[in-house]
């Protein structure tokens, strides 16, 4: 189904530049965000989604937790434990 949508012109900015940093389509990006904001898409444990906010432009973010820094190792180990797509 075909439809439009006005957006802002910096998101629709920042949206072409991530299709095109990840090799895809704003099509696809558009579909992406949507599930995920619906709900559509395998749902995630309670912690990681507890850890997981959406900034001011209503991407995704890690929550900082403690006062440590987040690794490349528990980047992997999220990564691999499914917390992370």
């Amino acid at each position: 189904m075909k439809t439009t949508l006005e957006l802002p012109d910096d998101l629709l900015t920042e949206a072409k530049a991530v299709a095109a940093r990840r090799h895809t389509t704003l099509k696809a990006i558009m579909e992406h965000a949507l599930r995920r904001e619906l709900g559509d898409l395998p749902a995630r444990s309670r912690r990681a989604q507890a850890r997981i906010i959406v900034n001011e432009r209503g991407f995704p973010v890690l929550r900082r937790q403690g006062e440590g820094r987040l690794t490349s190792e528990m980047v992997y180990t999220m990564q691999e434990s499914g917390e992370l797509e």
